[in-house]
């Protein structure tokens, strides 16, 4: 891979962050404003197995894992731009092979959260549990992992869409800073040399 502006190598441009965080819709947005293949490995597993909280409820979790890991290596392998699931960087698999692709991390407060998840069923959130309380214990769980893989972070709480969208492919071109330029691999970039 040929090195980007930003010194990292040229493979894909990926998407991480907690559920509702807006992965899917400002990837494809991004893909389209850089004219870069776009893949949603959540649309992905969902094409090959069905819906997502079906097979959470057929094969369980740790099935689930292991498909979505899958779906992972075949898009970063297919370049572009990449949304994984909330999820995905769970596996330190995954997390190792984003080492080769510019990682941005897309965050989004407790408020904004409690209108884009009502009514949505996502398997990690059903139940008889209050689901902004449950979708905050998880994105505290996988906070860690987030920071570890990312190289900038962008808030998706509030603004319009198109400027994030603006913001990302500027920062992408090293025209305009991150929310937060990540220290995380700024460190582990420093331990490899």
């Amino acid at each position: 891979m040929t090195p980007s502006s930003d010194g990292h190598a040229a493979g894909a441009i990926v998407f991480v962050g907690p559920m509702g965080a807006g992965k899917s819709s400002l990837g494809k947005r991004v893909a389209r404003a850089l004219g870069l293949p776009f893949t949603d490995t959540d649309t992905a597993i969902v094409r090959a197995h069905g819906p997502i909280a079906e097979l959470f409820a057929r094969e369980g979790e740790v099935r689930f894992r292991e498909i979505e890991r899958e779906a992972v290596r075949t898009a970063l392998e297919g370049g572009g731009v990449v949304a994984l699931g909330g999820g995905a960087v769970l596996s330190a698999e995954t997390r190792e092979r984003l080492r080769a692709h510019r990682v941005v991390l897309l965050t989004v407060d407790e408020t904004a959260i409690a209108h884009r998840i009502r009514g949505q069923k996502r398997p990690l959130l059903n139940g008889d549990v209050d689901p902004v309380a449950e979708w905050a214990r998880i994105r505290a769980q996988r906070e860690p992992l987030y920071a570890e893989v990312a190289d900038a972070v962008f808030d998706t709480s509030r603004g319009p869409t198109q400027r994030t969208v603006e913001r990302i492919v500027a920062w992408l071109r090293g025209d305009e800073p991150a929310d937060d330029e990540t220290t995380a691999r700024a460190a582990r970039t420093e331990e490899e040399t």
